[in-house]
């Protein structure tokens, strides 16, 4: 069958141009043997990243119809079937984002490199002696790192996501899934000092945006967004409200859900920006929106609890016993 191939090709510091190439392909073949034809059989200027062909070395990620992902994971039959029915038989294929393109597919992945570093990906022994052995694990201690573990550094769960596209400053799903498995590792004796870095402004687990696009693009079913909520929870169990306005938010939003079903906006600010009105400058940036508010008569005077409030309560408190459960099984593990 024929297939089109529409590759959105660049060099550095220049607009980007789509080219096509037409091939005749079985479905069983895989995007990136396809490139591999258009680059041998067609032209020999195209540029791409390869290596293992084989779903291991993550070199070979890029946009496939709209997507991050890896070229030798995806085949032709999946990617048509992906189109509507009565659409052209095309393919097309972009750089990933969030990275600047060197040339065609090609990125620049020194931030994504930067930013890993930054969370120290590696199991620290600072703290302890270091014995003349090695550091044993359980089999149950070794299992709790096998989501975050199985992760190839493709770039995919960066290159699509919503937080490091606004903010610079965010590290990313993947260097956040890296740093839950060095907190969940047992050998490692820097968990409070690293708590206490991924907790960070939002530069850390809290610029998530909890858009789960990552967890739908990892080619290894990591899961990077349920890694970085892992990362909150043990944050959250060792801090109170008053520490960072993130933990506040977090916290108040539950008890304020968890007493009426949904949110009375009128404390929410009151109690997460303003601190309870410990924070006075948090509590006059607040003032300018309350003014508003009024004059226009969108500020409530009164709270209503919503319908089902009950169930809500009851939902919340069976998942806080559940995990205290967890909690206590874990201890009783180690």
């Amino acid at each position: 069958m024929q297939v089109r191939f529409q590759i959105l090709r660049q060099n550095r510091n220049e607009a980007p141009r789509p080219q096509t190439y037409t091939l005749e392909v079985d479905r069983s073949d895989t995007i990136l043997t396809c490139l591999d034809r258009i680059k041998w059989e067609m032209d020999g200027s195209l540029g791409y990243r390869k290596n293992c062909r084989n779903t291991i070395c993550g070199s070979c990620s890029m946009r496939i119809n709209g997507r991050s992902t890896l070229a030798c994971k995806e085949n032709v039959g999946s990617e048509l079937d992906r189109l509507p029915i009565d659409a052209e038989p095309t393919i097309t294929i972009a750089p990933m984002g969030n990275m600047p393109v060197i040339k065609d597919l090609v990125v620049d992945m020194a931030s994504f490199w930067d930013n890993l570093e930054a969370v120290e990906p590696y199991v620290s022994s600072r703290s302890r002696a270091i014995p003349e052995r090695e550091f044993l694990q359980t089999p149950e201690e070794r299992e709790k790192l096998d989501r975050a573990g199985n992760c190839i550094l493709c770039g995919a769960c960066y290159s699509e996501c919503n937080a490091r596209e606004v903010n610079p400053d965010f590290v990313g799903p993947h260097a956040l899934a890296k740093a839950q498995r060095m907190v969940a590792d047992s050998r490692d004796g820097g968990t409070e000092e690293r708590l206490e870095q991924y907790n960070q402004g939002t530069s850390g687990v809290w610029g998530c945006t909890r858009c789960y696009y990552c967890n739908s693009v990892c080619p290894m079913e990591v899961a990077p967004m349920d890694r970085i909520s892992q990362v909150k929870g043990e944050i959250l169990a060792r801090n109170d409200r008053s520490v960072s306005r993130p933990i506040r938010h977090r916290k108040v939003l539950v008890d304020l859900v968890k007493s009426g079903g949904w949110i009375d906006e009128r404390q929410f600010g009151v109690q997460v920006v303003a601190n309870y009105f410990r924070d006075i400058e948090g509590l006059l940036s607040l003032a300018p929106l309350g003014l508003r508010m009024l004059t226009r008569g969108k500020f409530p005077l009164g709270f209503e609890a919503s319908e089902g409030a009950s169930e809500v309560r009851s939902l919340i408190d069976a998942v806080r016993e559940l995990e205290l459960g967890m909690g206590k099984q874990e201890n009783r593990e180690v």
